[in-house]
């Protein structure tokens, strides 16, 4: 039996998150695995996993790897590191006869128009690009289990496929280029906008008294089972609920308990002398912020 092809894989970028992104490919049976990154030691601990280390035979890194693979992914620091990147490829892709295109998967969170910017840049030189922000931290790199938000073309997208799938364990096709990274950030603003209201009740509780080791325990472990933010993002749209809609009850009984609780946690406060201003407003933002009146 003739054995599968294998994916020829590249990786630019192996720093706290795309280093263990990069040994789930090297660990990935069907990948051929190249990498590059200006620090020597996650290049060498990449090369006893088994990948292939670019820019050993005296040829500049970025287009050995531009030459020898077919899904490139790129996880640096910025914007303007990523485009220096894409510059070297494009320098150094040349023509590519009997081969696929050349795939570029830019896994940096960028600016939202940055993934249209690269995609019209590579287009001309016949390599596709597609923005696949990723989600979860280093601890989902480890593990293999990344949320990957991809915008580009079903078809660059589906070329790209066994990279995605063996570094995340939750891929979605988000839309056209740029997509992915509009996804990223709808998720990141309910991320740190959440950290930031977790400082606010530290601060009630530190003035309560507390322990906030304890607090910060009960909030991971009560998040884990109610699902904690995402429990209430089950809707297809933000407008308003209509009467007979089912999430009409469900929500109402939310903003009864949130409106009751934010209220007694600002009287708290207030008793305290803690300034709450992001309770204050989910005070008044709650009811319409779910699709429902305010009382």
């Amino acid at each position: 039996m003739t054995a599968a092809p294998r994916t020829r894989a590249g990786f630019v970028g192996l720093g706290n998150i795309g280093k263990p992104m990069a040994l789930q490919l090297a660990r990935t049976d069907g990948i051929e695995l190249w990498v590059h990154d200006i620090a020597e030691e996650p290049v060498a601990d990449l090369g006893a996993a088994g990948a292939k280390v670019a820019g050993l035979n005296g040829v500049a890194p970025v287009a050995e790897l531009a030459s020898a693979v077919e899904v490139l992914s790129v996880m640096v620091r910025d914007d303007d590191q990523v485009r220096e990147v894409l510059a070297e490829v494009l320098t150094s892709v040349g023509d590519r006869p009997g081969r696929d295109p050349l795939t570029v998967l830019v896994h940096s969170t960028v600016a939202p128009d940055t993934p249209a910017e690269l995609a019209a840049t590579a287009e001309p030189h016949g390599v596709n690009v597609l923005d696949a922000p990723v989600s979860g931290g280093p601890m989902g790199a480890a593990k293999g289990t990344l949320a990957i938000l991809v915008g580009g073309t079903p078809e660059a997208y589906a070329a790209a496929g066994p990279v995605l799938t063996a570094m995340g364990s939750k891929v979605v096709h988000a839309g056209p280029v740029g997509a992915g990274t509009r996804f990223k950030l709808a998720r990141n603003l309910l991320h740190f906008a959440s950290f930031t209201a977790a400082t606010e009740a530290q601060r009630l509780a530190e003035a309560a008294g507390l322990d906030l080791v304890a607090l910060g325990d009960v909030v991971r472990h009560t998040d884990a089972i109610t699902g904690g933010p995402g429990a209430i993002m089950h809707r297809d749209t933000t407008a308003p609920i209509e009467e007979t809609d089912f999430w009409r009850g469900v929500f109402g009984h939310v903003v009864a308990l949130g409106e009751k609780d934010l209220g007694f946690a600002i009287e708290l406060a207030e008793e305290l002398g803690v300034e709450v201003p992001l309770a204050r407003l989910a005070l008044d933002r709650l009811a319409p912020g779910l699709g429902l009146p305010k009382d």
